[in-house]
């Protein structure tokens, strides 16, 4: 099987899920939210108080383009005869072509942020880029500015409409180029002049071969006889990529693949930091078009200027608790050379001054401060010595330090780190925006941005129209199922239903639950010991709750446990003593195996005591746990819905089956014994330590209902994509079902969360193995069980979004409508592949779910596939609506994050003081190592990090919880 396949050809696909790494945010390039201090004003121009528009109770119509007639593109409905030569081209299980196209549910007409592409030229020409000698250090950006000096020679100036390159090596054009050559004199962006002892870079364009787009023609109309030779098809889509965003790529700021920001789109959401709005691109083949996919995209960046004062601003300037890694990885500059040098922060050495720290620098007579060093060697008398830290912007092994106010932050530069809550809730408030208003800024600001319209002369130099309006294709309306308790009788309305008096089919039992009140310091929140009335109110609250609810209590009354004081994170920085006090007081309440769950009840939720907690309970006790936070689990308004919402979860972990699913829902799982598995890898983020293991996990079914999904949990190497263990914990989940249901199941349906578009093949080369490598194992005395397998791959990382050409396919916000799937007009045109939106959307623009089955031995079809993915989305255990991911893949991924507490000290780390070695480092001096000396010495440090993290992961999820849902 070709490793090329689903690259390039499928429905728009995304990053992997590196993207919910340690400690940074999950809205890094994709949009969404970011927090820290309140909002201190902004002109409308620069997004102001008012965001970008079109949020909550903007002016934006509730349907963009209301009034323009929505005829559904004819190219949109492909015909029966292409389904069948696909599927004579890949008749096999391994990444199987459509069945057909799903006919269930009423036929809706939706606008989609497709814009189509026409190209008229036969050839393009493609040259490799050659930049000697290889740029020190930040080679890509180096790269980038070599060749915008390049572009500004004399002899190159008159092509540059003609062509457009990847900034590093790659170049295509619309025409055969004579031979490009030439010297290039570094400076930095930003300045006039190259400085007297300027870097000097040779440049060289050498032709590489003549790309044919005829392949790309036949592939759009269907002629796929010889579909695995994609390589004809993907170096011309990825070269119109590079046209299409050329001049994006010259004016705006890149993050992350195929995304560009602005520097006038932008809104405060902290003293230092903006969200910036840019957008996203990407050229797809669909059926007989070419479609280029336009999205609007968020991030938070650092506002340019003086680094000192963006510390200040994160209150580092005192040394106080603050994240270590917060700037990790900004570029900034320095001019005390004589000349603008830029460099990359390593980290900010909190506790080390310039005053403070320490050198050998032979040229000035032996050891000086950083303070003396710049005085007597630049002239520079700080003006900080003392009260602001050290930047490291060494290499690894090597340590090189700057005094932070000689640092300014360069413009463009993403915050990686993550955000405070009142960031977070700036990001999301300019954020969240209605579907009409996201698809009017597509249209009024992302096509002119993007230079699709007007048009380009590179565009048209290349002989590419692109249509400035959106696509219109069909989609459907799935009905809902309908839901059923033991007492009760809810209706399922936009997607969600309410459970007010209802019992749960079959209640957990309480037997002998503890409660341990975690005494934290906010005194409005203290109990006066077990005997307080308000204690006392809230335990007959909650229990009544349970107990109405159908869960099952002992005669005796829980043991309430207070912990001692804890002491302050100013005092216990990491707050270790304070976990020791939880430590002992849940060792107090005696053997774990006869406590059914502890009901932990905090004052407040930090970054230190709630993953404690869970760690300490999943990995050394082995007991399940519920948290609640007494601020809200105290106020009277909105108690009851709040702890029936803990009555969901609380009932899960302890085995019960909160609702089922009437009629015939889940037929198609049903007809025999099936189970349902979810795989996820969760992988460290930006402020992780280097060398931070990524974590696995796999959850499966073990009831008929489809309710219960156990998990297994691994460490592997850091950022490894595939899962290294996967048979060994296919196997657990296995002999889990076997244990439940006393028989091994028939039928078993994967669903793999986290797996970028290009990585499809991989899922079927690397991990499919280890799934029937599982079944050949279970099972010593039977060695030939083969349950039927099914693959597939979940979505949520794209850019595809639909908008309703009427309020009559509209929800409140006009988004689309719960039950939503499209399968047609910007689909895969030879994946089984899919999109559906489940869930209801609370707020913004919703994001459907793309689902591609790429291996099947059940001869899916694509109604019973869609309607039964839709119909699961309901069965999620810990609310009482359709969710937008199928549960057993939402299980994986919260299985992963809560495993993520059992090594948190390596993925987030924490503040203090941090008296870093100045072995190898000089305070503003040079230094230099081989590069494969600092390459071994990373690998080491690396190395050390990943076997530190293991001891603390010890021997993982406690035996007690194998067959539990602790993780809800």
């Amino acid at each position: 099987m070709s490793q090329q396949r689903g690259r390039g050809r499928g429905a728009p696909g995304g990053g992997d899920r590196g993207r919910r790494g340690g400690g940074g945010s999950p809205y890094r390039g994709g949009g969404g939210d970011r927090g820290g201090s309140p909002y201190r004003g902004g002109s409308p121009a620069r997004g102001g108080r008012g965001g970008f528009g079109g949020g909550p109770g903007g002016d934006a119509p509730l349907i963009f383009n209301a009034g323009q007639p929505a005829q559904i593109d004819p190219n949109a409905s492909a015909s029966n005869e292409l389904i069948v030569r696909v599927r004579g081209a890949q008749p096999g299980p391994e990444r199987p072509a459509r069945p057909g196209y799903g006919t269930a549910g009423s036929v809706i007409a939706l606008r989609a942020n497709f814009f189509a592409l026409e190209f008229t030229k036969d050839t393009i020409f493609e040259y490799v880029v050659k930049i000697e000698p290889e740029p020190k250090s930040q080679k890509a950006r180096v790269k980038r500015r070599v060749l915008a000096l390049f572009e500004q020679s004399e002899a190159v100036r008159p092509y540059v409409n003609m062509f457009a390159h990847d900034g590093a090596q790659r170049l295509v054009a619309a025409q055969q180029l004579p031979e490009l050559q030439g010297t290039v004199v570094f400076f930095e962006d930003g300045e006039k002049q190259p400085a007297r002892n300027a870097d000097k870079y040779t440049v060289e364009v050498t032709f590489l071969r003549e790309l044919s787009t005829a392949p790309l023609r036949q592939f759009m109309n269907g002629d796929v006889a010889n579909i695995d030779k994609v390589e004809n098809v993907d170096p011309v889509i990825s070269a119109y990529n590079l046209v299409v965003q050329r001049q994006a790529a010259q004016q705006g700021y890149r993050f992350g693949k195929n995304r560009y920001f602005f520097p006038e789109n932008r809104a405060q959401i902290g003293e230092n930091l903006f969200a910036l709005m840019g957008f996203y691109s990407s050229v797809r083949p669909c059926n007989k078009l070419v479609m280029v996919n336009i999205n609007v995209c968020m991030s938070a960046f650092h506002k340019p200027g003086k680094l000192s004062d963006a510390l200040r601003s994160f209150g580092m300037g005192s040394f106080d608790a603050a994240p270590r890694e917060l700037m990790r990885k900004v570029k900034v500059s320095t001019t005390y050379l004589g000349y603008k040098r830029v460099k990359t922060i390593n980290r900010v050495v909190l506790g080390l001054s310039a005053r403070k720290h320490r050198f050998s620098c032979e040229e000035l007579g032996g050891m000086v401060s950083v303070e003396e060093y710049f005085l007597r060697k630049h002239n520079i008398r700080l003006q900080h010595p003392d009260d602001m830290p050290l930047i490291d912007v060494g290499a690894p092994g090597k340590s090189r330090y700057i005094p932070a106010e000689l640092c300014t932050i360069e413009p463009g530069e993403p915050h990686l780190g993550k955000l405070g809550p009142n960031e977070t809730s700036e990001m999301l408030r300019v954020a969240s925006r209605r579907p009409a208003a996201n698809a009017t800024l597509i249209a009024g600001t992302g096509l002119p941005r993007l230079g699709i319209e007007p048009a380009t002369p590179v565009l048209g130099n290349f002989g590419i129209r692109i249509s400035a309006q959106m696509t219109v294709i069909p989609g459907r309306e799935l009905p809902a199922p309908s839901v059923t308790y033991r007492k009760g009788n809810p209706r399922v309305a936009n997607g969600s239903w309410n459970i007010m008096d209802v019992k749960f089919h079959h209640g957990g039992k309480m037997g002998n639950w503890k409660v341990l009140v975690v005494r934290d310091g906010v005194d409005a929140l203290t109990f006066n010991g077990p005997n307080d009335p308000r204690l006392n109110g809230f335990m007959k609250a909650f229990t009544d709750k349970c107990r109405n609810s159908g869960l099952e209590f002992g005669t005796a009354p829980p043991v309430i446990k207070p912990t001692a004081a804890l002491p302050p994170l100013r005092d216990d920085p990491g707050r270790r003593k304070a976990l020791s006090l939880i430590e002992q007081s849940i060792e107090s309440f005696g053997d774990p195996k006869a406590t059914s769950f502890i009901l932990v009840l905090l004052q407040k939720r930090d970054d230190f005591i709630y993953p404690g907690i869970k760690r300490l309970c999943s990995v050394k006790f082995g007991v399940r746990t519920q948290c609640l936070l007494l601020d809200k689990a105290l106020k009277e308004r909105g108690q009851d819905q709040y702890l029936s919402n803990v009555a969901l979860k609380v009932n899960t972990k302890l085995g019960g089956i909160n609702h089922r699913l009437a009629g015939d829902a889940l037929a198609w799982l049903t007809r025999e014994p099936t189970m349902l598995v979810g795989i996820d890898v969760t992988h460290p983020g930006p402020a992780s330590v280097p060398g931070t293991p990524s974590i696995a996990g796999v959850v499966a079914s073990i009831d008929k209902d489809f309710v219960q999904f156990p998990a297994s949990l691994r460490l592997q190497k850091s950022k490894q994509e595939g899962i290294a263990e996967l048979a060994d914990m296919m196997i657990d989940r296995l002999q889990a079902f076997r244990r439940r249901s006393n028989v091994l199941p028939k039928r078993i349906v994967v669903f793999r969360d986290g797996v970028s578009e290009g990585q499809y093949d991989k899922v079927v080369n690397e991990e499919l193995p280890q799934i029937l490598q599982a079944f050949k194992r279970i099972d010593p005395k039977n060695p030939r069980y083969r349950p039927t397998l099914s693959i597939l791959i979940c979505g949520k990382r794209h850019h595809a979004r639909f908008y309703p050409t009427n309020s009559d396919h509209a929800d409140k916000n006009g988004n689309t409508r719960p039950g939503t799937v499209v399968d047609r007009g910007v689909t895969s045109l030879v994946d089984f592949d899919f999109y559906l939106q489940a869930h209801a959307g609370l707020q913004g623009t919703v994001r459907p779910t793309h689902y591609v089955v790429v291996y099947d031995e059940s001869s899916l079809t694509a109604d019973a596939v869609q309607q039964g993915v839709h119909a699961a989305s309901y069965l999620y255990a810990r609310a009482t609506k359709a969710v937008s991911l199928v549960p057993p893949a939402y299980y994986a991924d919260i299985v992963c994050e809560q495993a993520r507490f059992w090594i948190q000290g390596f993925l987030n780390q924490g503040g203090g003081s941090d008296t870093a070695s100045s072995a190898g480092g000089g305070g503003g001096g040079a230094g230099t190592t081989s590069s494969a000396g600092m390459k071994m010495a990373r690998e080491a440090a690396e190395q050390r990090v990943y076997e530190a993290a293991q001891r603390m992961w010890g021997n993982g999820l406690h035996p007690n919880l194998q067959d539990a849902m602790f993780y809800l």
